[in-house]
């Protein structure tokens, strides 16, 4: 938990923050954009949607870019939710369009030129208001007016989206009375308990305007003792290296294996990523591909056990599917047309070449495990679901069950599988403190991008009080 010193400069931050919410003039260049056709999307959209930026730095200069989806159900009453993608550095865009949003790109059908949209029914915006927020600064379409404000760290990016928050219900205060909800995955997993944190400490100190009810985090890097000590028994469990192997890795590394402490830890270590550098670190299932030399009309391909790129040509008979990571190139080619920019409100200037991830931002991870905050958070009575696709290797839910367990809260609803049209969906365990765990079957490291039906069906019936 944060010191003494790390509570003042909280209080300090909040007062100074409260004072700049109220008395600047953000909103007097706050830039909104509501949109009723997207190109490649036939015919009107068929949900609201608006775009638009809010300055969460005046000094950098930072300007965050979001996308707001009212929800399809009763958005005066049903919650909002701050969705953020992980990375750090991959844009919200992929959330709204591979993984909860109400759009989805025809990846089989594409050809060549702008890509097509069409309407996911599966879309959290069912039960939901959503904005998807492109964070830290130079994510997406969100930019900087100096380099200064490109620098940034887990801690000032928690910062940054609680001011955008304070600034963004002011901007909508219909949405006030709204239960609020923050969500994400991946890397978000440090950021979204911390920013619960401070909303709830800000609701307690300043009376802000933040109606909140709890977080959601999905395949979330939470700490890296526990995300990395969890790897090896999950490779050994999904039959990926051999009873042998992880025999020797096991009792030369002491079941640490974040941080070996002898060689032959190393040694066996090095042996266990050796045997499994071919298997897609997302799915274990799927295919691992990589791609190159980015063009319309062409790619240039490598699949796993070949040395070098095959030029493969899809302007007549499609992207070749077998790989998940297609559907982000046609993402690439949606965001940069000029016709697409400027249906989003997009300053020209601002974003040269967009991109799903930039993984070269200046960004210093600094908030090194997110434990103690899931237990503050739960600690003050806020609800928490943690789930996990359980073919993840990236960050396999051994290790998060690992982190859970550490918390050392009483279980209130032990072990059972969870259904979907009678059918097994997955696997949960409630805990006291209001904290849900559930494992979604078959799904990779972003769950609702692999199994999108039964994640809208456990994210609803968390947030309506049910039992999965």
């Amino acid at each position: 938990m944060p010191n003494s010193l790390q509570e003042t400069n909280r209080q300090v931050f909040l007062i100074c923050l409260l004072f700049l919410v109220c008395c600047s003039p953000w909103h007097l260049v706050a830039a909104r954009n509501r949109i009723k056709y997207l190109p490649g999307f036939n015919g009107s959209l068929p949900f609201a949607l608006e775009t638009g930026y809010l300055e969460v730095d005046e000094e950098k200069g930072v300007e965050l870019f979001y996308y707001f989806i009212e929800s399809q159900k009763n958005p005066e009453e049903d919650p909002l939710l701050l969705w953020l993608t992980g990375g750090p550095g991959c844009s919200a865009f992929s959330g709204l369009v591979f993984e909860i949003g109400p759009l989805r790109f025809d990846i089989q059908g594409y050809r060549d030129g702008l890509p097509s949209l069409f309407y996911n029914p599966d879309s959290w915006t069912q039960v939901s208001s959503v904005i998807f927020v492109d964070s830290p600064a130079g994510t997406g379409f969100s930019y900087s007016h100096t380099p200064e404000g490109l620098r940034t760290s887990d801690t000032e990016t928690v910062h940054r989206l609680l001011k955008f928050l304070f600034r963004w219900l002011e901007q909508h205060p219909k949405f006030k009375s709204n239960p609020l909800y923050i969500a994400g995955d991946s890397y978000c997993g440090m950021i979204i308990p911390v920013l619960t944190l401070e909303i709830a400490l800000a609701k307690e100190f300043n009376e802000a305007p933040f109606n909140l009810k709890g977080y959601s985090a999905g395949n979330p890097l939470t700490d890296h003792n526990f995300d990395r000590d969890g790897t090896i028994p999950f490779l050994h469990g999904m039959a990926l290296i051999s009873d042998e192997l992880y025999e020797l890795a096991k009792k030369s590394c002491s079941g640490n294996y974040a941080n070996p402490s002898n060689s032959n830890c190393v040694k066996h270590l090095d042996a266990v990523e050796e045997v499994i550098k071919d298997v897609n670190n997302d799915h274990i299932l799927e295919a691992k591909c990589e791609f190159d030399n980015l063009r319309f009309g062409k790619i240039s391909i490598k699949k796993t056990g070949k040395e070098f790129y095959d030029e493969v040509r899809f302007d007549n008979s499609g992207l070749p599917l077998e790989c998940r990571e297609y559907g982000y190139l046609i993402s690439k080619f949606w965001a940069n047309n000029d016709t697409v920019r400027e249906a989003l409100g997009i300053r020209k200037g601002t974003v040269g070449d967009w991109n799903r991830c930039r993984h070269n931002l200046p960004y210093t991870s600094d908030i090194h495990s997110a434990i103690p905050y899931h237990l503050a958070v739960t600690n003050k009575g806020y609800q928490a679901l943690i789930y996990s696709g359980d073919h993840d290797r990236f960050i396999p839910h051994v290790g998060t069950q690992a982190w859970i367990r550490s918390l050392n809260f009483s279980i209130t609803d032990d072990w059972r599988p969870w259904y979907i049209g009678g059918q097994v969906a997955g696997f949960t365990r409630k805990y006291s403190n209001n904290l849900t765990f559930a494992t979604v079957k078959g799904a990779g490291h972003m769950a609702p991008m692999y199994k999108p039906t039964e994640c809208l069906a456990m994210f609803g019936r968390w947030l309506s009080g049910a039992p999965l």
